[in-house]
């Protein structure tokens, strides 16, 4: 599983347990190397006891860039692999034609799928690995984009019936084939169904990395949380953070709202606190989960949370909150500081893929049929993107160039993979890399925002 931030990290890793619960192609020659090739065959999954095998630990890679996550973000996320490196793409490249794995999971952002779909293509390899990939929460911007820049996969996951009907016109509708797109669901739902507790009362609020984008439209929202929490003064008000300052997450975060908070007139009132960790554990105590248009909602909504999506700044595309549109949940922070609590509609959360109904364990059937049977193919057919470079050729090469591949997927020149360095070099290098990423998350969270603002005057 190839990675490239923390949330991709924990859908890459969760899809890639989930769909290994495939049963094993019966040919004695099959390595069965869906984890590691130097682990033991362990195929198999923990939530199908009736299938054999012990769970698959998948072998972990992290792609080297901007959002790579560090050990605190990995920690929090609380989803394991039997190993953890980070990489270049030149180097993922040559593990996969060294190592010999027959199930890749590419958990990245569309121009980096798309990379790694030409890069294993160009490897020509005796026998490639299934590739699968797919979208790591709500698809609510770039459908068309996104969706391309997948394509070539052996299974793209939708993660709901919407979706996967989507995906498919896209498709379609340039006359691509639509047969990877398969319907499954965000493998990370679950947790115990939500039970109002006598003298609990705990609103949360999660927020965005990037929505909404503006320094007013975020203190407009904190002040309004903090306004909320003011006037029931008994609530527990919670602040969901995604990353600590310094860090970065699936999407770039300019305006922390750590850092907000610090400058909110008259301070946070106390019966508002700031809280990180696992969404899951959060859900735990949640009475009431407030946000714009978070995934978190569908995480909620699963266990029958109940779930509110703001209305305060419009209804809009780019704030994503439109993807609500018909689910019953859209309001403002004045009807819920009235008490307002929105009541989901069920059509709507059916097609969503929110298995409220008891049905999720069954939403990776198709997924891992789909794989079963590809790798019981004696051959798999060549890796075939829309994009090429005869239907793309001003946009193709571009994407390809930004991970050091040519136009037919191979290495440009002087990128071959040198091995890793070992002791004092090794330690030296991660040092300078920590720094540099350091260096360049204080740009885009202190001195970009400056500069924009000195623009403004």
């Amino acid at each position: 599983m190839l990675a490239d931030s923390d949330t991709r990290w924990k859908w890459g890793a969760l899809t890639a347990r989930r769909i290994a619960a495939a049963d094993r192609p019966d040919r004695p020659d099959h390595p069965g190397r869906l984890g590691h090739p130097d682990r033991p065959d362990r195929l198999g999954h923990p939530d199908r006891p009736d299938r054999p095998g012990q769970p698959v630990e998948p072998a972990g890679f992290l792609l080297r860039g901007r959002a790579t996550p560090t050990a605190r973000q990995l920690t929090e996320v609380g989803v394991g692999t039997d190993s953890v490196r980070e990489v270049t793409g030149a180097r993922f490249l040559r593990a996969i034609r060294e190592e010999g794995y027959d199930v890749v999971v590419l958990a990245l952002v569309g121009g980096a799928v798309q990379a790694m779909l030409h890069g294993i293509a160009a490897l020509r390899l005796p026998r490639r690995p299934v590739l699968v990939t797919g979208y790591v929460g709500v698809v609510y911007e770039k459908l068309a984009d996104g969706l391309l820049l997948r394509h070539g996969a052996d299974v793209v996951l939708a993660n709901s019936r919407h979706d996967a009907d989507r995906f498919r016109a896209v498709y379609e509708g340039v006359g691509a084939d639509a047969s990877a797109v398969t319907e499954a669901a965000l493998p990370f739902l679950g947790g115990s169904p939500y039970e109002r507790r006598e003298g609990r009362d705990t609103v949360v609020f999660a927020v965005q990395p990037s929505v909404p984008e503006s320094r007013a439209d975020r203190m407009y929202l904190l002040g309004r949380l903090a306004g909320h929490a003011r006037l029931h003064p008994s609530r527990e008000v919670l602040l969901k953070l995604r990353s600590r300052p310094g860090e970065h997450t699936t999407h770039l975060e300019e305006l922390p709202y750590q850092r907000l908070a610090e400058r909110l007139p008259g301070g946070l009132p106390p019966n508002l606190g700031l809280v990180y960790g696992h969404m899951g554990e959060v859900l735990d105590r949640t009475d009431l989960l407030v946000t714009v248009s978070s995934t978190a909602a569908l995480e909620a909504l699963h266990r029958r949370v109940p779930t509110a999506i703001l209305t305060d700044l419009g209804v809009r595309e780019a704030l994503g909150n439109h993807h609500f549109l018909g689910s019953g949940l859209l309001t403002s922070w004045d009807r819920l500081d009235a008490g307002h609590r929105p009541e989901p509609d069920g059509e709507w959360l059916a097609r969503q893929g929110v298995a409220a109904d008891g049905t999720y364990e069954k939403a990776f059937d198709a997924a891992r049929e789909r794989v079963a049977g590809l790798l019981r193919q004696p051959e798999l057919p060549p890796v075939a993107p829309y994009y090429t470079p005869a239907t793309a050729p001003g946009y193709l090469p571009g994407i390809l160039a930004r991970h050091r591949l040519a136009a037919d997927g191979g290495p440009l020149p002087g990128t071959a993979p040198a091995d890793e360095p070992t002791g004092v070099r090794r330690v030296l290098r991660e040092t300078v890399r920590r720094a540099a990423r350091g260096a360049y998350r204080h740009g885009v969270q202190r001195v970009a925002p400056a500069i924009r603002r000195m623009g403004e005057l």
